[in-house]
């Protein structure tokens, strides 16, 4: 029996993607002459050669791959960012910064995140040069200074942010962390806080956890030199230990009077996890306990009373290292530098106390 084909179904499959094979043998020249032309050196076809070559391309349409053309120039265009944790507010800011700058200059990221894993900090470059990338901008943990050396041995320039390797000679862009402790540290005690809590991850040798729980104590002595009754202590807290939050927060609620307990956060991941640690034990922000956290994000003042915060001019932070990196990518080499930007106190309803003295 015939099977009837009339009506069966076209097919759904998308053409094939036409090569540079296709297009040399519809032209009947050699790839490397469809090259040539591709490459704007068709002076060095003649007029024929190259109107077949030109046919060929239009009749197949014909695209070059950028990737391909920019690896035969030597340059791929592309710059390499690697984030410590892109479910970090900090991290999704410093992509836009760090972004719009390479777009106006030509140029493409690729991420790499880490999702906090140090071990994965070698693998990032790796990969991130298996694609050609012209540079690196790092936001890592800070761990794996070797990572970053493989980088600079391969000959690409390096940029890091936030996050320093101390053995490294390169550009360096963060948030100025001891004007940003200074200034929660001066804002809680104008407003009548005197038992303080620097909440942080472990801060296992990370450079901007370093400096920040530094400057806190830095801070805490400097306002005990003229009011004895100023304290200040550090609770290290990883993300999985909820209880061990919740002890911190109860033991410092318990060893203040009344509105006179206050909470400084490294960032704004540590800050959900206090206001959520509160919630459980019922405290209230600003009336039970203060806060003010390190990165002020869009939600911010809609949690609560609303958080005050330092803010980090953190599109700033991925916009010069971006534009720092690319400076060098064009042959310019001036000596590693060091760039701290201010911090901006934004200050809501988690730093009002409602201890007497503040009233």
């Amino acid at each position: 029996m015939k099977k009837n084909l009339k009506n069966a179904p076209a097919s759904t499959s998308p053409p094939a993607k036409a090569t540079i094979a296709d297009v040399a043998r519809t032209a009947g020249v050699s790839k490397a002459t469809v090259s040539r032309f591709l490459n704007h050196r068709d002076t060095l076809l003649s007029k024929d050669i190259a109107t077949r070559v030109e046919v060929a391309i239009a009749a197949l349409a014909y695209s070059p791959s950028p990737m391909a053309q920019a690896l035969k120039r030597g340059r791929s265009k592309l710059i390499g960012l690697v984030v410590a944790d892109v479910s970090n507010p900090f991290s999704v800011a410093l992509l836009r910064g760090a972004e719009k700058a390479c777009q106006q200059a030509g140029y493409l990221i690729m991420l790499f995140n880490l999702a906090d894993d140090d071990a994965r900090e070698q693998e990032a470059i790796e990969t991130l040069s298996a694609y050609q990338v012209e540079g690196f901008i790092l936001n890592t943990l800070g761990h794996d200074g070797g990572a970053a050396a493989t980088a600079i041995r391969h000959g690409k320039p390096v940029v890091l942010i936030d996050r320093r390797h101390h053995d490294l000679q390169v550009d360096f862009v963060s948030l100025d962390n001891t004007g940003a402790m200074r200034l929660a540290i001066d804002h809680l005690v104008e407003r009548g806080f005197s038992n303080m809590l620097y909440v942080t991850d472990p801060i296992k040798g990370v450079s901007t956890r370093e400096e920040r729980e530094s400057a806190f104590h830095r801070w805490i002595l400097n306002q005990q030199s003229s009011d004895s009754k100023i304290v200040g202590r550090t609770l290290e807290c990883p993300s999985d230990k909820a209880e061990q939050l919740d002890e911190g927060l109860r033991a410092l609620h318990a060893s203040a009077p009344r509105g006179q307990a206050a909470v400084v956060t490294s960032n704004a991941v540590t800050s959900l996890r206090v206001v959520a640690s509160m919630a459980r034990l019922k405290l209230r922000l600003g009336m039970d306990i203060g806060l003010v956290g390190i990165d002020e994000t869009d939600w911010a003042p809609y949690v609560g009373p609303g958080l005050s915060t330092i803010a980090q001019p953190t599109g700033e932070l991925g916009r010069i290292a971006a534009n720092s990196l690319i400076e060098r990518l064009k042959g310019q080499t001036p000596p590693p530098r060091q760039i701290l930007l201010s911090g901006e106190l934004i200050s809501r309803g988690s730093s009002r106390s409602d201890a007497p003295s503040a009233n």
